[in-house]
């Protein structure tokens, strides 16, 4: 890392600073990113024009929709610790980021959700039934929109939160489930479920509910791993270089199941967390001299 920030500093510059083209590398990402939520949001909306004209079952292009959303996910897990490996951060870089990830993994995810899970309700249906899912439809959608923008507001005016369950202070939490987490559940299960349309109303109501649960999670206090303390420059052992590369296998050649249970996972493991604290809590009371961790 040191080697690499060496190569990077502007030899005219007493202070040592970056040059001025090395700000441009974790831009460059957070503009792929960007990209790949723009067009995100145009499949979604060929996706409902497919259904439309009748081609029910499987969709293209919201199978695509969900694989740029993921690919974001990747980027956007790459800008910021290219811009620290580099010491190019920036108030800039960071409201550029802010405002990518809230189209990419706000607005897109959004989109997708409606298209993917209340659009095509079957016809089958009470008229009015469906205008009260449709309804609902509209406002969970729209709910998991303001509260990833929440989430990402609070995460750039706070400096350090605790969560309101503190983990080993030898390791970096996020407060409460990060965006691109969210965003990513909802992309693994539109691309796990084969990308077709909901047109069975109970089906709506469990993704209806699964919405409002994301939404709800982006604005708690609960923790969830951050990984920014992982070292990619860090020498590696070669079990990890065999669990790598059976990783890959898996997901070039299960990616719906695999990319699935990685979406569930991380966004399980911080109500397992969560509930395991209440629990714990429970069977050996905390002394009521000790001090109480706030959020900051």
């Amino acid at each position: 890392m040191r080697v690499l920030r060496d190569k990077l500093i502007d030899p005219n510059s007493p202070e040592r600073r970056p040059r001025r083209a090395a700000y441009a590398l974790p831009t460059l990402f957070t503009a792929g990113n960007l990209f790949l939520g723009f067009l995100a949001i145009v499949k979604a909306f060929e996706a409902a024009m497919l259904a439309t004209s009748g081609h029910l079952g499987h969709n293209e292009p919201l199978a695509h929709a969900s694989l740029m959303i993921g690919a974001s996910v990747f980027l956007d897990g790459l800008d910021g610790r290219i811009a620290r490996m580099t010491g190019t951060t920036s108030d800039f870089g960071r409201e550029l980021d802010s405002l990518a990830d809230c189209i990419t993994f706000g607005v897109a995810p959004a989109v997708l959700a409606w298209v993917f899970g209340f659009h095509f309700l079957s016809g089958d249906l009470n008229l009015e039934v469906r205008e009260h899912i449709y309804r609902a439809g509209y406002f969970v959608t729209f709910l998991f929109l303001l509260c990833g923008a929440s989430r990402l507001a609070r995460f750039n005016i706070q400096n350090n939160p605790i969560p309101k369950n503190p983990g080993r202070p030898d390791r970096k939490y996020f407060v409460g489930l990060p965006i691109p987490g969210a965003a990513a559940v909802v992309a693994a299960i539109v691309y796990a479920a084969n990308s077709a349309p909901l047109e069975w109303w109970p089906l709506s109501l469990a993704w209806l509910a699964l919405m409002f649960m994301l939404s709800l999670l982006m604005v708690s206090t609960w923790r969830y791993r951050s990984f920014k303390d992982f070292n990619m420059l860090r020498p590696r052992s070669p079990i990890w270089v065999v669990g790598m590369g059976s990783f890959i296998y898996l997901v070039w050649n299960y990616s719906q199941p695999v990319l699935l249970a990685m979406a569930v996972s991380y966004v399980s493991s911080g109500i397992i967390i969560r509930l395991g604290g209440i629990i714990k809590r429970k069977i050996r009371p905390v002394p009521p001299h000790q001090p109480q961790h706030q959020v900051s």
